[in-house]
């Protein structure tokens, strides 16, 4: 079964871009820091891996630090790959 892309919504209390799917929060977490958002974690249930979750999340994070003229600083391994797989936003790394 193909999933529609989830809804991420900006939790800027608690510093992290999430969605809920199933009843399973999804997150991914990032402090700011001298003009970069750095993504230190993500973190996606098992049972919806796969599935472009942790994609969403990230795109969401990198829409953010675009429109708020941010750097992005990397720090978390899930971050980076993307970076890597879409190089249209490597000029937003630190």
């Amino acid at each position: 079964m193909e999933r529609s892309a989830p809804d991420v919504i900006h939790n800027d209390a608690q510093q992290r871009f999430e969605t809920t799917i199933d009843g399973h929060l999804n997150v991914a977490d990032y402090v700011l820091s001298n003009g970069a958002l750095v993504m230190t974690h993500t973190a996606v249930h098992p049972s919806l891996r796969g599935h472009g979750v942790a994609a969403a999340l990230v795109e969401m994070a990198l829409a953010f630090a675009r429109a708020e003229g941010l750097k992005v600083d990397p720090v978390c391994s899930n971050v980076q790959g993307y970076l890597q797989r879409h190089p249209e936003h490597r000029a937003l790394a630190a």
